[in-house]
């Protein structure tokens, strides 16, 4: 390849031009090798995280906010198999009640239930969460609770309601709760004198990983979300708390709409699954610090789109507004049949 270069020009300029090409592109060619490779591995290859490292069977306690519905429900679920006790946060204090008794049962964990509505943003809420697990060993703190809106809808067109519980469910909660349960996390790592991590999980999307037309709001969320995550984690590494950002495409839930699994829309059990197993690797979020996601084909979208268009790329805004658009368009149609037949009645 030098001789072929050489031969190309008598030029030096010419020829140190096409030298740093070929070696800008063999340094590309060899990052990207490996962080498919490393894809790869995380996904398909190395063994499901440990967690006795978190304390699993040893009396310790996970906290799960949104945890009566879905993919919280799972969370609570799995981490109980493993021999967590859980404290489980969401709204709805008789589905609480009747998940604690079914985990309770099956896994012979100890449970605790906080019927917390963070869309109010009450203090009382959040001094009840630190009452609540002032004197429990807590390790694991799952950020699991989250709203989008209703339907896609355009920025200027969103209501001030919804836009005000989005951020105040997604972003304010989120922090305020984590700044109660990370110091009791951090309590129980230095009271093990570090023989046990702590860990804390918040849940992405890609509506954050992608700027979203017509889900502005949640996208801005979520996307913010990332950034903090990714400083948190750097913040905690060294007092042995990890933090990772979890990022999912669609998953089956009430917040999606969606009922009906594929190759790319998991259910609840599937992806926190794959979420636990993956826990402290990438996955397809190869590029990014303190960040995975790890639901197979989630993975392979992410990586692809990153080595190719890019998530910041006009390509990929306008992918994703034709889509949204089109979402939108379907869901008010749906909703005015809807209307036309109650009228009917």
């Amino acid at each position: 390849m030098l001789q072929v270069i050489d031969q190309l020009s008598d030029s030096p300029i010419v020829r140190a031009a096409l030298y740093a090409s070929l070696l800008f592109g063999a340094v590309k060619l060899t990052t990207f090798s490996l962080s498919l490779l490393a894809l790869v591995f995380d996904l398909f290859i190395l063994p499901a995280t440990d967690f006795n490292k978190y304390g699993a069977k040893k009396g310790s306690w996970a906290v799960v906010t949104g945890a009566s519905d879905g993919i919280g429900k799972e969370y609570a679920t799995q981490l109980a198999a493993k021999g967590f006790n859980i404290v489980l946060a969401s709204r709805t204090l008789s589905k609480l009640e009747l998940l604690a008794t079914e985990i309770e049962s099956k896994h012979k964990v100890s449970i605790k239930v906080l019927a917390f509505d963070v869309s109010t943003d009450a203090e009382d809420n959040y001094l009840r969460l630190a009452e609540t697990i002032k004197d429990l060993d807590v390790t694991i703190l799952i950020n699991n609770v989250g709203q989008s809106h209703s339907i896609p809808v355009p920025f200027l067109e969103t209501g001030e309601k919804e836009m005000t519980d989005i951020i105040t469910i997604n972003n304010t909660a989120t922090l305020k709760i984590t700044q109660i349960v990370a110091p009791q996390i951090l309590k129980t790592v230095e009271k093990s004198h570090k023989k046990v991590r702590g860990l804390i999980l918040t849940m992405g999307s890609f509506g954050g990983l992608l700027p979203t037309p017509y889900l502005a709001v949640y996208s801005g969320s979520k996307a913010f979300l990332q950034a903090w995550s990714a400083a948190l984690a750097g913040e905690l590494a060294p007092k042995g708390i990890d933090v990772e950002l979890v990022i999912s495409y669609l998953v089956t839930s009430a917040m999606s709409k969606i009922r009906r699994t594929s190759a790319t829309i998991p259910n609840p059990k599937q992806f926190v699954r794959s979420v636990l197993r993956g826990v402290g690797r990438r996955n397809g979020a190869q590029e990014r610090y303190a960040t995975s996601t790890p639901y197979w084909s989630h993975a392979i979208m992410h990586f692809a789109i990153e080595n190719t268009v890019g998530v910041y790329s006009k390509f990929a805004n306008k992918m994703n507004f034709d889509m949204h658009k089109s979402i939108r368009t379907r869901a008010l149609k749906k909703a005015e049949r809807q209307k036309h037949q109650q009228k009917q009645q």
